[in-house]
């Protein structure tokens, strides 16, 4: 394990349009840590394919595994080879895939990236596609893309660009670093409504940062996904002077899906 001075909480929730569409929770997520640092990794699958969770949950362990491995072989992630390293390391285990599963299913291997790799000395954000991410309250929005077409990494694999690389975000001291959220395009969304109603109840949305202030969502490791949950429930009531039902529809229209750290109180 770690031994940095950080807290993770976590959660994912489908996203209303794609629960009316019949279609999975297509995002991933993924911590790991070992005695060298922590990786954090979130995915966004291409919508538009059948098995487009496939492609998340293999890319955000791929990621994670790689980036540690790197880590344990005296890699820096301040060094200018580390981000292509790990872009190979990724791309060599769906290429494997491809060869072995057949050409058609490199559909179901389109997702985003936004990522963190944190050592005791530096933490290193990046991304590849749309998301959001936010270091020490300050929100950062990936995208949009033209034609809603970010760059995805599969695509090097059958059109042999380079110009899907995993993008440097950030690269900072760790011991600069109070809190940071890594979140797929569903966050976007979530963002947006700090001042707007819950569907049951009269609380309010509230802020992002709220997701790394109170210490309930560190303290339960199901307390984040529930609350995402809460926020995408569909709420129905009775109108009784109307007489008719009164439906309010979940906030998230799209598979929102996030990972927060926080520096744990009182450590340095």
């Amino acid at each position: 394990m770690s031994s940095l001075p950080f807290e993770v909480a976590a959660g994912s929730v489908l996203g209303r349009e794609h629960a009316r569409a019949g279609r999975n929770n297509q995002d991933a997520w993924c911590v790991r840590t070992s005695e060298h640092g922590l990786v954090a990794v979130v995915a966004d699958g291409c919508g538009s394919q059948p098995c487009s969770e496939l492609g998340a949950q293999l890319g955000v362990r791929r990621v994670a595994q790689a980036a540690l491995t790197r880590l344990a072989e005296d890699e820096r992630v301040d060094e200018a080879g580390f981000l292509p390293g790990l872009r190979e390391d990724v791309l060599c285990l769906l290429s494997e895939l491809r060869g072995e599963l057949g050409r058609d299913t490199l559909g179901d291997f389109l997702f985003t990236v936004v990522g963190a790799v944190m050592t005791p000395s530096h933490t290193l954000v990046f991304s590849a596609g749309d998301g959001v991410w936010a270091l020490n309250g300050e929100v950062h929005a990936l995208g949009p893309f033209q034609n809603n077409a970010p760059p995805y990494l599969a695509y090097a694999l059958s059109r042999g660009e380079e110009d899907t690389p995993l993008v440097r975000q950030a690269l900072v001291p760790t011991e600069d670093v109070q809190a940071l959220l890594l979140g797929t395009d569903g966050v976007a969304d979530l963002a947006k409504l700090a001042d707007v109603v819950m569907p049951s109840g009269d609380e309010r949305v509230g802020p992002l940062s709220r997701l790394w202030t109170e210490a309930r969502y560190f303290e339960n490791p199901d307390a984040l996904r529930r609350r995402l949950a809460m926020l995408n429930r569909e709420s129905v009531r009775a109108d009784f002077d109307a007489r008719r039902l009164v439906r309010t529809p979940g906030l998230l229209p799209d598979d929102t899906t996030l990972v927060v750290l926080r520096r744990r109180m009182g450590r340095a």
